[in-house]
């Protein structure tokens, strides 16, 4: 059957084109340089950085960080509409360039997005941004009536002077508040007090991609615009040793074939699908090098040596652990108790593949795409252009999908080493979903070994956690590591009080270390990073402990979170929610788990059962206590996405290597959940203020380990290597 009579190969984009050409409506083409969000207007007034306004009281806040489906875009927006006090209908955004930034001496701060960082890293300079643009406004209108600016009051942008009955509007004003020299230290509104900030407003990103008008950076035109495919070595670390050209620039449309750098090899064509295709018929001889006897057995020999080395760094030490371990097989009453566990390579899978649009030229250099690192992609961009960072700019795009992989500015650079061998010509690189899944860069392979000891009386003495495994640091930020060498970010969710990551336990002794061993596959920052690994490490862990002690799981850990108040708050939260301490149905297991990630205190309460072998998730509670709540229905979505994401990784997510590398190519071996295997998902936001933590990432830690824990109390199998594909259940 063709392409063009498969029910199930229409796009939204042509569904939305054809029905409204059959309507006899105008539907914006692809072809178009997507249009900005906020429509232009005669003589709109920028009051400061963050907010301009137009003469019909459209106000457009400026957005620094990426929107690529969070929802921080809306977030940040109504932190700022919070402050200014203007009519939440009429905003509009705008996304700031990082030349632009640089321009204006970094105004904006920071532009990168990770780490769930996007709100909690810049609520208070936005907010004050609001403030600021508020209070010149203010000051403007009570010039105007010559009277004081304290007897003004302000509502959803309308100015009023009681005492004369005057009243005026933003856009009447805007013009005269962006002459006024801006106030320092505006007082900030008490969060008890927010209308705009605080509440469940509905996004302000998505009308244009319901109707299909958005347009992402795979799907970005310009005109006379070529596009290229790159291939690279798939072992990485190997070489591009030569390539035959002759044949396939003989196929029609293509243009031309390049050698990009050391590894990669591009055929720039007419279309996409030429370009694909001239591609796949290329001759190309490949040197791989040494790691082409790499395979998945030979970097879990690796790991498991490290387990057992004598050198590791230490995350976090509390006594002596390893002195009390040793005494406790000769001391009467106390027992070992030791597993190991394991967590492979992912992939982070991103619906829209990566892809940029260059033009280059020998004065300037432009890119049209998305990425969570706008300086860093600028940077990237100007060293591979051969031109000064104030030549070059990002006209950063919104993302369809990124978990992190766009922190990463390899394809930056691909595009544009490409781009410059074409000069004057906008160029579109794009991979291949195949390439995507050859050159991604994955969430690190790693193993843990844990050893406790218990008195007679049930309880933990010490424990000792050895993680083996790669760092992602030392792959990609040197320069991070401590002066011992080690990694601190393998700890997440593992250290002392204090930080945005600590453990949610106390114990007489404890011993966190990590043995550092770096296979050649690269790994990346994989949404939610390394507390993902080590929430199924501890809290798995913690749930054999409770077990060999004949306790209840709640009760054991309720004992060694005295000291935890916030983490077992949550944790008592989900179980209260899940009915804990009751009856489940027959065949039913319940299980939970917590952790502290990115500043936020999370916990999860799971029901599952398993029938011939088959598992199902029935039910999963969460409970979240984030500080702050900007925006409830988008917690309760990203939470609610997070169990999409991490149930997906512990079902299915894995990524193989056989003669150096990655076996899995598409999502035909590289599987994802189905919406009939997502299970009802109850959150409770419990924000306590106080702190602002983040949301988009920490849930995803605690969604495999409750998981296993209800899949060991419904069958009483313990699983301690993902993904659940594997295990005969």
């Amino acid at each position: 059957m063709t392409p063009s009579t498969t029910a199930g190969s229409i796009s939204r984009r042509g569904f939305l084109a054809g029905s409204g050409a059959a309507a006899g409506a105008f539907v914006f083409g692809f072809s178009l340089v997507p249009p900005q969000p906020a429509v232009a207007q005669s003589a709109p007034a920028e009051v400061n950085a963050w907010v301009v306004v137009q003469r019909d009281d459209t106000v457009i806040i400026r957005i620094a960080r990426t929107e690529m489906g969070q929802g921080s875009l809306t977030g940040l927006a109504q932190l700022v509409a919070e402050e200014l006090e203007c009519d939440w209908a009429k905003v509009r955004f705008e996304l700031v360039k990082p030349g632009a930034n640089r321009s204006r001496q970094n105004v904006w701060r920071d532009l990168s997005t990770g780490g769930s960082r996007a709100i909690r890293g810049s609520h208070e300079y936005v907010r004050r941004g609001g403030a600021t643009a508020r209070a010149m406004l203010v000051q403007a209108a009570a010039e105007g009536w010559n009277v004081p600016a304290a007897q003004c009051t302000v509502s959803k942008g309308v100015i009023r002077h009681a005492a004369s009955g005057r009243q005026t509007t933003y856009g009447a004003v805007a013009a005269s508040a962006a002459r006024l020299q801006p106030p320092e230290n505006v007082p900030l509104k008490d969060p008890k007090l927010w209308t705009i900030a605080g509440q469940p407003l509905k996004r302000i990103d998505t009308l244009d991609k319901l109707d299909g008008s958005l347009v992402y950076g795979a799907d970005f035109r310009m005109p006379g615009m070529l596009v290229a495919v790159p291939k690279a070595c798939p072992v990485h670390g190997g070489k591009l040793v030569s390539f035959g050209a002759t044949e396939v620039l003989k196929r029609r449309g293509v243009k031309q074939v390049l050698r990009v750098d050391e590894s990669t090899v591009a055929v720039v064509a007419d279309t996409f699908w030429r370009a694909k295709t001239a591609l796949e018929a290329l001759p190309i001889t490949w040197d791989e090098g040494p790691a082409a006897q790499t395979s998945s057995q030979t970097i879990a020999d690796l790991l498991r040596e490290g387990l057992a080395a004598d050198k590791a760094y230490v995350g976090h030490q509390a006594g002596d652990a390893r002195a009390v371990l040793g005494r406790a097989a000769q001391s009467p009453g106390t027992r070992l108790i030791e597993a190991e566990y394991s967590y492979p390579y992912q992939n982070h899978a991103p619906m829209e593949i990566l892809a940029a649009t260059v033009r280059w030229t020998p004065e300037r250099c432009e890119m049209w795409g998305p990425t969570q690192v706008a300086d860093a992609a600028l940077d990237e961009m100007a060293r591979a252009a051969g031109l000064p960072a104030s030549a070059c700019e990002v006209h950063n795009m919104r993302i369809g999908g990124s978990f992190g992989r766009r922190l990463y500015t390899d394809y930056v650079r691909i595009a544009t080493l490409i781009a410059r061998q074409v000069p004057n010509t906008p160029v579109k690189m794009m991979w291949t979903r195949e390439e995507d899944m050859a050159q991604g860069r994955y969430h690190p392979v790693s193993r843990c070994r844990l050893r406790a000891a218990l008195d007679d009386k049930g309880q933990v003495q010490a424990l000792h956690m050895r993680i083996a495994g790669q760092s992602i640091f030392a792959y990609h930020a040197p320069a991070r590591l401590t002066p011992e060498g080690g990694d601190p970010i393998i700890y997440q969710g593992l250290v002392k009080d204090g930080a945005e990551m600590a453990i949610g336990y106390t114990f007489p002794h404890l011993l966190v270390d990590h043995a550092m061993r770096n296979p050649h596959v690269r790994p990346g920052a994989w949404r939610g990073v390394n507390l993902n690994q080590n929430a199924v490490y501890l809290e798995c862990f913690i749930d054999e402990l409770a077990h060999a002690a004949g306790a209840d799981p709640l009760t054991f850990r309720r004992q060694l979170m005295a000291q935890h108040p916030k983490h077992l708050a949550v944790l008592e939260a989900a179980a209260r929610g899940i009915g804990w301490g009751s009856q489940p149905a027959p065949g039913i297991g319940r299980g939970l788990a917590q952790i502290m990630g990115f500043g936020a205190y999370v916990a999860a309460a799971a029901e599952v059962s398993v029938t011939d072998g088959k598992l199902k998730i029935h039910r999963i509670v969460a409970a979240t206590d984030c500080g702050h709540v900007v925006n409830p229905q988008q917690v309760e979505a990203q939470i609610a996405g997070s169990f999409v994401y991490g149930l997906s990784a512990a079902l299915y997510g894995e990524c193989t290597v056989k003669e150096g590398r990655i076996e899995q190519r598409n999502f035909d071996t590289y599987n994802v959940m189905r919406l009939d295997e997502m299970p009802k998902v109850e959150v409770i936001a419990m924000p306590s203020g106080g702190f602002w933590g983040g949301v988009g990432e920490p849930t995803i830690a605690v969604a495999a380990p409750a998981v296993l824990n209800a899949l060991f109390a419904a069958t009483g199998k313990r699983v301690r290597d993902l993904p659940l594909k594997n295990i005969q259940l």
